[in-house]
């Protein structure tokens, strides 16, 4: 079972997500809303990989992940950015903060979980 963490603000997106990953039988979801809501959720926990909403409001998810990284039990960590910004210079700079891959929104719901797992493939490569 792969222990995920999802940190999205939009509620639909939320809700697409767990049932694409449920229907896999091969992650245990927990969902976030904030990056705030998060950081307090892996103060005692520690996920396999985490998936993240760029942009958010108040904290982004790159401010979220660089706060985790700075938690010695997320610092390599596995983070995967769910973002419409698709230049390949903001793809760029992700995959720059280390142990990071990036699927592009919108995305299938149908391939979701096999987007995942080879991302974490590429990370761990």
């Amino acid at each position: 079972m792969i222990n995920l963490l999802h940190v999205e603000d939009d509620a639909d997106i939320r809700e697409i997500a767990m049932m694409a990953l449920g229907i896999s039988g091969e992650f245990a979801i927990i969902q976030c809303e904030s990056g705030d809501e998060a950081l307090s959720e892996v103060e005692n926990s520690t996920p396999d990989v985490i998936l993240l909403d760029m942009m958010m409001p108040g904290m982004t998810g790159l401010q979220t992940l660089q706060h985790m990284r700075k938690m010695s039990h997320l610092a390599e960590v596995p983070a995967i950015f769910m973002t419409a910004r698709t230049q390949q210079s903001d793809v760029d700079e992700l995959r720059a903060m280390g142990n990071v891959e990036v699927i592009t929104k919108p995305f299938d719901p149908m391939t979701l979980s096999d987007q995942i797992k080879e991302a974490m493939a590429k990370i761990d490569a």
